[in-house]
């Protein structure tokens, strides 16, 4: 499976490795208050900063992630007519509600566009909706920079 085309998994915590339970545990602590640093946080879990820094981004509790209603994703596009209606066209069609749009100043013929979505009410899956806004001929990337409350 390519690295653009990555799937997301709901799974037990008595099969997660201890480096990513770890993790999790660092990352509450963080934000709670309770380590001022990464460093604090994971020197109290037993972590290594490495291992912290490979899964900060990969693994979540299940209520964060249940609970969580925007996404922003970045694009590099090509620069020209009509792309960016388009563009949100299709995010439209999924049902996402588009709170943010940020794009950069085209440069040899491509641009950056990010965008925040609210997609509390999307009416498809969001690998389908990743998967077909690849699929776009004037799209060269499209990345899940993050996700929040």
């Amino acid at each position: 499976m390519d690295k653009a085309d990555k799937q997301f998994y709901l799974v037990r915590e008595d099969v997660l490795p201890e480096a990513m339970k770890k993790t999790l545990d660092a990352k509450l602590l963080i934000e709670r208050g309770k380590s001022a640093s990464v460093a604090d946080a994971v020197q109290e879990v037993d972590l290594s900063r490495s291992a912290f820094y490979k899964y900060r981004d990969t693994v979540f509790p299940f209520q964060t992630v249940v609970t969580q209603r925007i996404i922003s994703l970045f694009f590099h596009l090509e620069d020209r007519s009509g792309t960016l209606s388009h563009l949100l066209s299709v995010v439209a069609s999924s049902g996402c509600n588009v709170l943010t749009i940020h794009q950069t100043i085209p440069l040899q013929g491509r641009a950056n566009v990010t965008l925040s979505l609210d997609i509390a009410s999307m009416k498809v899956e969001l690998n389908d909706l990743l998967r077909e806004l690849k699929r776009l001929a004037f799209v060269d990337k499209v990345e899940v920079l993050g996700s929040g409350a």
